[in-house]
């Protein structure tokens, strides 16, 4: 096999294990062997290939990763098939499936962009093909990787980098303004007032051009007007008026048509410009030369002008007044967000704006108050409400030493806590700005209204012309009036603003609702692949168990004699000390609480020499020296103590590689009652045997069975023994489980049941998960779990609950059935309309679609999709007890080890 040759290099901007994925996946592509580990916290990335140091570096280079400096290569042998993370990393001994502890993971909760990005608030645009133009111009900038825009909340994220004022500049020279967002709250209260704003006006010239045109429409009904005579005079008159209308009311459309012609574009303003100003100068034609034309073309269409500017004006005010709470759930949490702080300064405490409070001040909250930033108290007791962050109704007490977050309430006492994060550093900042980056995203769905909408507006005006030169050179005589009512039908009535609003409305209301469930969703591309799952690949410690393992037992065994029990819980303490895993918390914390012990008791006593006692204390925990530590993934741990023994804690497999045959030594009774075994050997000899037992969440079968009952396949993959797994499988009701398994191979089954056309969601919340989440279609993530894991996963979950996961579930299917009834709405509703306008059904009527109907059409349509997707704020989510749908045979269970 070829030896890989081992290289150190310090990289650029390697902020969390999310971007040592990348790097890990842009250096696999040219080296599937490489074994890739990084270090974020000192931005250490040590790469095992058979690739040279310098082709490696061009690589992270490229994937946006520039390092630094290059540390002293060293030949390995390739077959290491696991490189040992470092120990800060290292998933200790047993399960490859593990949890680390649960913690507050506030920093993982951002995305870990490759490239940075910003937002822009964008003016004037009134449809998809405005957004199309928009898209487009933004992305043609030098800088810019990729450029999203939503049409439902007037904004576009840009990734890239690339300076602001070219992105403004980029807008404006298509003939959108634009602006940039520094602060959500703030714009999100712009966007608010201006809509309002926006609201107001346009209902108050619906108003009046509706008060213009009901009158006329009316008296038409009545007499059809002769413009002969004096006639013409009022009929002049009634022309100037309607043309108060075009000029005030709907100045706006007029404008809105100008600017895309400069800049060679058409759009929705486009239409209804042609429409309304071609009625209104052949009404005034006819009122100049109604002596000269023919009786059959002395047609007035001015109550049509003023009609549909009312009616169209009308449906944006409604639409607007609808789309006031698509953004609900972003303005509750910003609501969640202080204004100010009290600062404890030397001069005495400051009432200071939030903006204006820096890391390390130390800050004063009040029994009752809402806490401003994220922090460590350092003086008082209080009991908080976290409710609104992590979904436990309980208040948590919180004292000295402790975490809080900005956004809970503290209880009765009084708190002095340090600032460790502000603004949108903060947990509940980096959850806002996640959620807007969400609701901003769009499901790869939308690209099909992308692309219609490319050509919508173009291609309607082409079909108004066809329809023009049809009716004038085929139709009945008046050929004139016909072929301007067809071709002003045609205009009017095509709904662009329809298919612009079909995918992001649905989006943000779907994405919302998910965060009031403590749902996080990443992107619109996760939203939409979540509605799809056929199966949920779940873990067990800290996904369907609660995550806080204790040890229950412990058995020693003969073949120690020459040293005392003391000292090897010491030297457990000080190995397990290195790891992060919830399995190693747990023997750390026996070792501490038992070390100093005389002597076990007889039932965890299953030897025929017992030890000696030692007089050493507790002391000697924190004094045990030990040396090469080396953590093996998904086995355990090795290390040698000051004297050179070898050391070794792991599961069966690693005792296997010591050469222990545990055959000889009956702890299976531990397995039948679910319970983790963890070994340890001294110098090749069995020394003891720990139980770990991590009890069932309480909601853990409910959850699974509401799962079932969404027609998912839940399976579960673990490292922990196959009687272990086997027992948990059958109390919770798992439909299939997969035992004894690395990281590998926990990757390897994902990739078997996609194979076999399954779409596939992962859960977890260990280190250990991280491959097996970024393989997944969809990753879910345990919002307590590590970094590594919610970096690596579409969907975060603020709760510890597989309630969360089928909550997204649901949403999603919800979310996509809405989308797409909106988009077939807005298609079907174009693909009908305009060939009626165009005059389909005259020769079975003999009448043609009249343009005020039209336009009430395109306004109704609109108003249509906003409220099909409004009804997800109505959608029941499935009870969570879900067990009684569930068919009365038990699934049937592979355990597979």
């Amino acid at each position: 096999m070829n030896r890989l040759e081992e290289h150190q290099f310090q990289v650029t901007g390697m902020s969390c294990q999310g971007c040592v994925g990348r790097m890990r996946r842009a250096i696999q592509e040219h080296d599937a062997e490489a074994q890739v580990e990084g270090d974020p916290g000192s931005g250490t990335l040590s790469v095992a290939s058979c690739l040279g140091a310098d082709e490696l570096a061009a690589l992270l280079s490229q994937a946006g990763y520039p390092t630094e400096a290059s540390a002293t290569d060293e030949q390995i042998a390739s077959d290491s098939t696991t490189t040992p993370l470092a120990p800060a990393e290292a998933p200790s001994p047993q399960e490859a499936s593990s949890a680390s502890p649960h913690r507050e993971t506030s920093a993982s909760l951002q995305e870990a962009p490759s490239a940075p990005s910003q937002r822009l608030a964008i003016q004037g645009m009134t449809c998809a093909g405005c957004v199309a133009s928009v898209q487009k111009a933004l992305a043609a900038t030098s800088g810019v990787e990729r450029a999203e825009v939503n049409f439902a909340s007037h904004t576009a994220r840009i990734h890239g980098d690339v300076d602001a004022e070219a992105l403004v500049q980029a807008v404006e020279s298509v003939g959108y303004g634009a602006e940039p967002i520094v602060d959500l709250r703030q714009a999100e209260r712009q966007r608010a007032e201006r809509n309002q704003r926006e609201y107001r006006r346009k209902l108050k010239g619906s108003l009046s051009s509706l008060a213009l045109a009901v009158p006329l429409m009316v008296m038409m009904l009545i007499h059809h007007p002769e413009p002969t005579g004096l006639a013409r005079l009022g009929w002049g008159l009634v022309g100037l008026a309607t043309l108060a209308v075009l000029a005030f009311p709907g100045r706006a459309f007029f404008v809105g048509a100008w600017k895309a012609l400069r800049h060679h574009q058409a759009n929705m303003d486009t239409l209804i410009a042609l429409g309304t100003g071609t009625a209104w100068l052949y009404s005034m034609a006819v009122v100049v030369a109604a002596p000269w034309l023919p009786q059959a073309a002395r047609g007035l269409y001015f109550e049509a002008s003023s009609m549909i500017i009312g009616l169209v004006l009308l449906g944006k005010a409604l639409e607007l007044r609808a789309q006031g709470r698509t953004s609900d759930a972003l303005h509750r949490l910003l609501d969640l967000q202080s204004q100010s702080a009290r600062v404890v300064r030397e001069e005495g405490e400051l009432d200071l704006p939030i903006d204006e409070v820096r890391q390390g001040d130390l800050i004063r909250v009040r029994p009752g108050e809402r806490l401003p930033v994220d922090g460590e108290v350092v003086e008082g007791d209080s009991h908080i409400d976290e409710s609104m962050l992590s979904g436990e109704p309980a208040p948590v007490a919180r004292g000295p030493g402790d975490e809080v977050s900005a956004g809970t309430v503290n209880g009765r006492g009084s708190l002095v806590f340090r600032a460790t994060r502000v603004g949108a550093d903060t947990r509940l900042g980096r959850i806002t700005e996640q959620v807007a980056n969400a609701q901003g995203s769009k499901p790869p769905i939308g690209n099909l209204a992308d692309r219609v909408s490319a050509v919508f507006v173009p291609s309607v005006m082409i079909i108004a012309v066809l329809t023009a030169l049809a009716w004038y050179h085929f139709g009945p005589e008046p050929r004139v009036i016909h072929m301007l009512v067809t071709a002003t039908t045609v205009l009017i009535i095509a709904c662009p603003c329809a298919l612009g609003l079909a995918t992001p409305l649905s989006t943000m209301i779907g994405v919302g609702k998910a965060a009031e469930h403590g749902v996080l969703i990443r992107s619109g591309e996760a939203l939409q692949t979540a509605s799809r799952l056929t199966t949920l690949v779940v873990d067990k410690t800290g996904t369907l168990t609660e995550g806080r393992p204790r040890v229950t037992d412990c058995r020693w065994f003969a073949g120690e004699a020459s040293d005392d029990r003391t000292r090897l819980l010491g030297l457990v303490a000080a190995i397990e000390a290195r790891s992060e895993h919830p399995l190693a918390e747990a023997l750390g914390r026996y070792a501490h609480d038992h070390g100093h012990a005389h002597a076990p008791d007889d039932a965890d006593t299953h030897a025929s020499d017992e030890l000696g006692n030692s007089a050493d204390s507790a002391s000697s925990l924190t004094n045990s020296t030990i040396e090469a530590f080396e953590s093996l993934t998904g086995r355990g741990v090795r290390a040698r103590d000051a004297e050179g023994r070898r050391l070794a804690i792991g599961n069966a497999a690693m005792m296997q590689e010591e050469g222990i045959e545990l055959a000889d030594h009956d702890l299976e009774g531990w397995q039948a009652q679910a319970r983790t075994l963890v070994y340890l050997s001294l110098d090749g000899v069995l020394a003891a045997g720990f139980a770990i037992e991590d009890p069932l969440r309480e909601d853990s079968r409910d959850a699974v069975a509401r799962l079932q009952a969404d027609g998912l396949k839940v399976v579960m993959l673990t490292g922990d023994n196959a009687a272990t797994a086997r027992a948990i499988g059958k109390e919770v009701g798992i439909d299939e489980v997969h035992a004894e398994l690395s990281p590998e191979d926990k990757h390897a089954e994902i990739e078997r049941l996609q194979a076999e056309g399954e779409v596939v969601g992962m859960v977890g919340d260990g280190i250990n998960d991280a491959p097996a989440l970024a393989r997944a279609d969809v990753g879910f993530a345990i919002g307590q779990g590590t970094d590594v894991a919610i970096e690596s996963a579409g969907v975060t979950l603020m709760r510890s609950s597989l309630h969360g996961v089928a909550a997204a579930i649901e949403i999603s299917q919800a979310t996509l059935a809405n989308i797409r009834q909106n988009l077939w709405g807005a298609l079907g509703y174009n693909a009908l309309c305009i060939p009626i306008a165009a005059g389909l059904f005259y020769p079975l009527t003999g009448t043609l679609l009249s343009p005020m109907i039209a336009g009430a059409a395109m306004s109704a349509s609109s108003i249509t999709v906003v409220a099909n997707a409004n009804r997800l704020r109505l959608k029941r989510l499935r009870p969570q007890n879900a067990r009684a749908s569930r068919p009365d045979t038990p699934p049937s269970q592979e355990v597979l080890s």
